[in-house]
């Protein structure tokens, strides 16, 4: 074997340790850019609609879609070179990513569709009520 076969062999072994790194990495970034289980559980707001809107804000995939976009380039391109030894992990790792991305997409396209319903829907019910719909001061007259 020359030392330019054993030269180009272990280049692309330190090449397909990066690359690796490189997918490792970017799924770890893609994961912190998710909003937090407590981010879309709790809220301060004082209504159904200040509700919402947080919610629309917490449910916001952020960086996340990025960072996956970026783990799956270089997973396929190693896996295309056949980088990598074993790579079920990532590929695995990948795909529930892109299912937590989808899930927290999805509920953020819902809750907008919401926000936009809710405040009409309270105009209809208002206006529904005979006489103004004022119960209570008619109550205290």
């Amino acid at each position: 074997m020359s030392q330019t076969a054993l030269d180009d062999d272990e280049l692309f072994g330190e090449a397909a340790t990066e690359m690796r790194s490189d997918v490792e990495s970017s799924l770890e970034e893609a994961w912190a850019a998710l909003p937090e289980a407590d981010e879309i559980w709790e809220t301060d707001a004082e209504n159904v609609l200040g509700v919402l809107n947080g919610l629309k804000t917490a449910l916001d995939a952020g960086d996340a879609e990025d960072h996956l976009r970026d783990a799956k380039k270089w997973y396929t391109m190693g896996e295309r070179a056949g980088a990598f030894d074993d790579a079920e992990d990532l590929e695995t790792e990948l795909a529930s990513l892109e299912e937590a991305i989808g899930d927290v997409t999805d509920a953020g396209e819902q809750v907008g569709e919401l926000t936009a319903t809710i405040p009409g829907l309270r105009g209809t019910l208002q206006d529904a009520v005979p006489d103004g719909g004022d119960d209570e001061a008619d109550e205290d007259e």
